[in-house]
């Protein structure tokens, strides 16, 4: 099995790059941008997630013998178009948002620059990329908000394709989540792991007494037992009788939770195991998350909903070209220009604009050339939004791998601070803070 990342593209990328290199076309200098011309499920703001991972696969974007061999074969390019991938590297720049920072239609989250065959090639990778974990990210930063100051837990791998299971991880960790249920996210990620057992458990026994003990003769009395198998109440007061007053917590994972969360900590209580901490599972969202506010729920096992976004499994981001040079080198803006899925051309830079540390505004310096573009000088009352990411082909290592990951967990519950209330809100509307394009003078 190869490690090259080249192949996971659409085969027009490839066609592109073909027909640029007979024509001429594919070293003129060019300025693409991935975007999102709206959020997805009237949502009030994005996160941005999987710029980490998307620097780590283009590490391996490299065409080697297996998948030179496979272009050959089925006719895919031309001969030309194989000797120019034979010894294809990324030689331009990408500068974009950081990983866990908030967008906003027409925000320009990366911002790829080279020659047109160099940038052209990456759209499928970085889109497939960015739209699935910010996706993830989106409705996991919206379950954190829901949640308050309760743990929440990532365990929606049996409801995700085994390696998007592990992307899916990685951006709601980002997101504020605070564990997973996933082995490989914690040790490539290095997010904290939870978990301790199934129903299937309670049923390989003879007696729920029998499982309970088997599990706390195991894990200690610091574990969760899980009590709904058979009869709640009766789960409840067997796992007391076993653990002791001292036991960790107790699973929900089936029901009316609010009613029976009330129920279980009443319970709880009366027996003495007011330390007894309660989690509850079960098909959750940020909507059941919310109505379960008042309730003496302590932690939050999520699944289904956050890997598939709460549904909305993508983000909607698109990779067009706005920005190349004409044949006499000068830079000319381009766009699509279609009614409902049109682009602003340009080159340019992204600032949040602020009131009192809030935000009022995602304001867009566009410049028509490739002049120095609008800097944080320029605008006092905002905060820069774009890094260099990629210079000249050199890939900044800091956002990759666990500090990488760590970083922009941090990053984006610092900016979330900056949302006004309304942001905050679950109910679908308008983006939270309007898009501003600037001409650049």
């Amino acid at each position: 099995m190869t490690s090259s990342t080249a192949l996971l593209t659409d085969r027009y990328e490839l066609t592109m790059l073909g027909a640029a290199l007979r024509d001429g076309t594919a070293a003129r200098p060019s300025v693409f941008e991935l975007f999102a011309r709206r959020l997805s499920g009237g949502r009030r703001f994005g996160v941005v997630a999987g710029t980490g991972r998307l620097l780590s696969l283009l590490r391996d974007f490299r065409f080697g013998d297996d998948e030179l061999r496979f272009l050959r074969d089925n006719d895919v390019v031309d001969a030309e178009t194989l000797t120019y991938l034979e010894n294809y590297r990324f030689a331009g720049s990408i500068h974009g948002y950081r990983e866990g920072e908030l967008y906003f239609p027409g925000s320009p989250i990366l911002t790829v620059e080279g020659s047109f065959a160099d940038a052209v090639v990456l759209e499928t990778l970085a889109l497939s990329v960015l739209n699935h974990d910010s996706a993830v990210a989106t409705a996991a930063s919206r379950m954190s908000i829901a949640a308050g100051e309760r743990p929440l837990a990532e365990m929606g791998s049996r409801r995700a394709a085994e390696h998007s299971a592990v992307a899916a991880a990685r951006a709601a960790y980002i997101a504020g989540f605070g564990a997973t249920s996933n082995l490989e996210a914690g040790r490539r990620w290095g997010i904290p792991t939870m978990g301790t057992a199934a129903h299937s458990w309670t049923l390989l026994h003879d007696t729920e007494e029998d499982a309970f003990r088997a599990q706390i003769d195991s894990l200690g009395t610091g574990t969760t037992l899980l009590v709904d198998t058979y009869d709640i109440r009766e789960g409840v007061n067997t796992a007391i009788r076993v653990a002791g007053t001292g036991l960790g917590g107790v699973r929900l994972d089936s029901g009316d939770l609010p009613t029976v969360a009330a129920a279980v900590r009443t319970q709880l209580d009366e027996l003495g195991a007011t330390g007894t901490k309660i989690t509850v599972t079960s098909d959750l969202d940020e909507y059941a998350i919310a109505a379960l506010a008042a309730s003496p729920v302590d932690f939050y096992g999520v699944g289904t909903s956050v890997v598939t976004g709460s549904g909305y499994p993508t983000a909607g981001m698109v990779y067009k070209l706005v920005a190349r040079q004409d044949a006499t080198g000068s830079w000319v803006p381009v766009a699509k220009a279609s009614a409902d899925k049109g682009s602003k051309g340009g080159r340019k830079a992204a600032f949040r604009t602020l009131s009192s540390g809030v935000a009022t505004s995602e304001t867009i310096v566009v410049s028509d050339g490739f002049e120095a573009l609008g800097t944080a000088a320029e605008h006092p009352d905002s905060r820069p939004l774009q890094v260099v990411l990629v210079d000249a082909g050199e890939i900044d290592e800091s956002y990759e791998g666990t500090a990488g990951t760590a970083s922009a967990r941090e990053h984006h519950l610092r900016v979330r601070e900056e949302l006004p209330v309304r942001a905050l809100a679950l109910s679908k509307s308008d983006p939270a803070i309007p898009t501003v394009f600037v001409d650049q003078e």
